[in-house]
């Protein structure tokens, strides 16, 4: 045992960390003790543990940055998501988080992302805390102890939450967190945050520059679930638009619930290992699986506990991003390799507090791209006083926060893929009907259930369509389980004149956000926006 402790360290010498305690792929179960034991966390009631990610209690996307270099610099889309550091700035940053972890005890896990073995990615991930290091055993897959024999990283994550850079500005970075990634060295670089979902979202960034550009596969935020005849579905949405409610369903395997990739033969496979879910708010009856998976192994952050030990889903007074992650076999119902054929139904989930857009739409490959582009939500007003408009937001491929390439790359990807599979793809509006946020009323989740029950049985094929005038998108007359006039959204309003007002204000937000995508869209994805512009003129190709 003792040589195979040298050798470790030897290993770890090569990337700089020198005279460190090295804990090496440790169970859960040590490293929830370890955490415990020095006060760093504390168990629930039933046995999970808990944690407090301190200063950063979500991502600082501000902080993330992406070297520059030979092989970024022409593909990446360089602005406010995408921000440059220099390699020479990035050595200095690196040799500064080795030399602060030197002489200290730290935490080495060997695991890989991506499901599909032909696109297996081995990952080495040094973490200054035990309970980072059980995020990784939760979050990416996990190798036998056999594949660990001889284990060779492809990517190296050194996380170190207790590094502050002390000159951000000497450095080339803003404050003194930082996040990135140099995708010539193949490492992911965290300072300063002790927030788990910059190791996640590090490597996922990593994915989504690497499979389109060196292996043609589309990189996608988004869940998937799979049926008993093995049709596959994907389900994209930003926060709260309901993408794990609705591809946790009983009758159909999950896949996984947020990072995947779609080859060229047409596989869906999940990048990761397990889940990472909000938990704001959560109950068993709302969300089943994920409560049930809240036993231990799981890790929460930063949640408050109630005077008997048990969690207080309902308090956000440390923040509203309140989340757990655990390994995928804490659900029940999944499908074992993690990966599917066959993507049938595509689904593109969006919360319109406006109310305006239809409950449920088939889209075009132009229309499907443009959607996929623009990745559109409303958020609900605030809770200051006197805010009581919604306000739309737009995240380009309904993740742009990780996407390095140029959204149109992912658009036109994914437009090919759905004409080459004929997949059909749906715009879901899971917000709100008759009316506005504070007017109108949610679309009932039974009635969502019902329409992509009905998609995914067929059941929508062969009925008849209308075109909404202002989106231009096709709307169902008819659709089992859901009452017929509330699929048309302009029915639903007392009043037409307000729906047409409301709904060329939506309009007019799409086509001022897509201006920045203009340049590099194909005419047949601009034509799939709305109909009506802001002058309200109905598009010639009406």
């Amino acid at each position: 045992m003792k040589d195979a402790t040298t050798v470790k360290h030897t290993v770890l010498e090569q990337y700089g960390l020198k005279d460190v305690k090295v804990n090496w792929n440790l169970s859960p179960e040590k490293l929830q003790q370890i955490t415990v034991d020095k006060g760093m966390g504390k168990e629930t009631s039933n046995g999970t543990l808990a944690i407090n990610t301190g200063k950063f209690t979500g991502r600082s996307p501000q902080d993330r940055f992406l070297v520059k270099d030979n092989y970024t610099a022409d593909k990446v889309w360089w602005g406010k998501t995408n921000k440059p550091i220099s390699p020479k700035n990035f050595e200095k940053l690196k040799n500064e988080v080795t030399n602060y972890l030197s002489g200290k005890e730290i935490y080495a896990r060997d695991g890989y992302v991506c499901a599909e073995p032909e696109f297996r990615t081995n990952i080495r991930t040094i973490t200054e805390l035990p309970w980072s290091n059980l995020f990784v055993y939760n979050m990416f897959l996990r190798p036998s102890e056999k594949e660990l024999e001889n284990f060779k990283e492809d990517w190296l994550v050194l996380c170190a939450p207790g590094y502050v850079c002390p000159d951000p500005k000497a450095y080339g970075i803003r404050q003194g967190n930082f996040s990135i990634i140099n995708f010539t060295q193949k490492i992911a670089l965290v300072g300063g945050s002790a927030y788990t979902g910059e190791i996640k979202k590090g490597i996922f960034s990593a994915l989504n520059m690497i499979l389109p550009v060196e292996k043609n596969v589309l990189p996608m935020h988004c869940s998937a679930n799979v049926g008993k005849y093995g049709n596959t579905a994907i389900f994209f949405g930003l926060s709260g638009t309901g993408k794990t409610t609705l591809s946790a369903d009983p009758d159909r395997k999950l896949i996984g619930d947020d990072e995947h990739g779609w080859t060229a033969d047409n596989t869906i496979f999940n990048f990761e290992g397990g889940c990472y879910a909000k938990v704001i708010d959560l109950t068993e009856e709302k969300e089943p699986d994920i409560f049930r998976a809240i036993k231990p192994g799981a890790l929460l952050e930063n949640v408050i506990f109630k005077d008997n030990g048990e969690v207080d889903y309902k308090d956000s007074s440390i923040t509203q991003n309140t989340r757990v992650s655990y390994p995928i076999y804490h659900i029940d119902n999944i499908q074992e390799t993690l990966y599917a054929n066959n993507p049938k139904n595509i689904f593109f989930l969006t919360c319109d507090a406006f109310g305006v857009l239809p409950p449920v739409s088939k889209l075009t490959p132009g229309q499907a791209a443009y959607h996929f582009i623009s990745g559109y939500t409303a958020k609900v007003a605030g809770t200051e006083a006197g805010i009581t408009e919604p306000v739309p937001s737009f995240s380009a491929c309904f993740g742009e926060p990780f996407m390095p390439l140029h959204p149109a790359v992912y658009g036109e990807m994914l437009s090919k893929k759905m004409q080459e599979a004929g997949v059909n793809v749906w715009l879901i509006n899971t917000g709100w009907s008759a009316g506005p946020y504070g007017v109108g009323s949610r679309i009932k989740l039974k009635y969502t259930r019902a329409m992509i029950t009905g998609i995914l049985n067929g059941d929508l094929d062969n009925v008849d369509y209308e075109q909404n005038f202002i989106f231009g998108l096709y709307m169902p007359k008819y659709c089992p389980g859901v009452p017929s006039e509330i699929l048309d959204p302009m029915n639903t309003w007392l009043q037409k004149g307000a729906y047409i007002g409301k709904a060329i204000q939506l309009a007019h937000s799409f086509h001022l956000n897509f201006e920045k995508f203009a340049g590099q869209a194909s005419e047949q994805i601009i034509e799939g926006g709305p109909l009506i512009d802001e002058h309200h003129h109905l598009h010639e190709h009406f």
